[in-house]
């Protein structure tokens, strides 16, 4: 199965489960670290992910795929994959989402992307090049799954990196509270009613940078 065919029907079966249940589970884990990409001119051009899939996602994902090494994959082996990978994700917009003073700003297609597999897991790393490179006084980057089917933790070492930012920036991460809580307190009411389609919101990582 291919992975845009993996990604898309586990996604599509979590939407649906989750659009039908009081519960929304997250099925795939990701801890993620971005690095924010700027020009000598302090625009900002891109972001920079790498996420590295769970265990059993990333076992899922390599079944079947040849390889000349037992349970290790080259890049090139990976190629195809990676591909498919950043295909489908092109239709959940990337899970991320910018704001520069406030507009929204659009990503084009992921460039420099590959996967590597080690120690059993998978990472994706792609760039995502910013449509209109922009120079803001602040850019919010949030960077999560509105269904919740993916659950976006970022890395506990160096989640975030500020590449050629000019000095004085400054960057600040907030990290989802534990979701576990909230996610008890939305009662079906709230599902019924289909306001859980943003339901991802409350499990967003949100990166804030603010330039003099």
């Amino acid at each position: 199965m291919g992975m845009r065919a993996l990604f898309g029907s586990l996604l599509a079966a979590g939407l649906s489960l989750a659009a039908g249940t009081a519960q929304a589970h997250p099925h795939v884990w990701i801890s993620a670290t971005s690095e924010l990409l700027y020009a000598a001119d302090g625009t900002i051009t891109g972001v920079r992910h790498a996420w590295t899939f769970d265990d059993m996602f990333s076992s899922y994902a390599v079944q079947g795929l040849e390889s000349k090494t037992k349970g290790a994959y080259t890049r090139e082996e990976l190629g195809p994959l990676a591909q498919t990978n950043v295909e489908s994700l092109k239709e959940y917009a990337y899970f991320t989402f910018a704001r520069a003073d406030g507009k929204k700003e659009r990503f084009q297609e992921p460039v420099d992307y590959f996967l590597d597999y080690k120690d059993t897991v998978l990472t994706l790393h792609f760039t995502l090049p910013l449509k209109n490179p922009v120079k803001s006084k602040q850019l919010v980057l949030e960077v999560f799954d509105r269904s919740f089917f993916i659950d976006f933790q970022m890395a506990k070492e160096s989640p975030v990196k500020l590449v050629g930012a000019p000095t004085g920036c400054q960057m600040k991460l907030e990290r989802p509270s534990d979701g576990t809580a909230s996610a008890q307190k939305l009662n079906e009411q709230t599902f019924m009613n289909g306001e859980n389609s943003n339901f991802g919101m409350m499990f967003a990582n949100k990166i804030t940078v603010d330039c003099p």
